[in-house]
């Protein structure tokens, strides 16, 4: 939406704010598991996460991200991004495609 403005005859023209830019999280997969296993997130907070499989030794080779309907495979040493915003407070749980088995929480403040 645009605003305008009247000063004294002038015409000022606003421009709508412009989106925050997402807070990017580094999440790596290695023989641990996820790392780090926790992290402190805010409610309505824009998330990029970014997460980097660095071990063949897991069966986290796919990340399950049930709230954000994601499903998305970690190919060993690339990073992969994923765009996501919790719009409730609480523990959201990813992990890997066999239960979660191995797996990461956002805490949702």
């Amino acid at each position: 939406m645009t605003t305008i403005t009247i000063v004294t005859g002038l015409i000022l023209l606003s421009a709508p704010a412009a989106a925050p830019a997402p807070r990017r999280v580094e999440i790596s997969v290695t023989e641990k598991g996820f790392e780090p296993n926790s992290i402190l997130v805010k409610k309505d907070e824009p998330l990029k996460l970014v997460v980097t499989r660095k071990t063949e030794a897991t069966c986290a080779k796919k990340l399950v991200l049930d709230e954000a309907k994601v499903s998305v495979d970690l190919p060993m040493n690339k990073p992969v991004e994923i765009d996501f915003t919790p719009t409730k407070s609480g523990p959201v749980k990813y992990g890997c495609q066999m239960g979660k088995m191995i797996s990461g929480v956002l805490l949702v403040e």
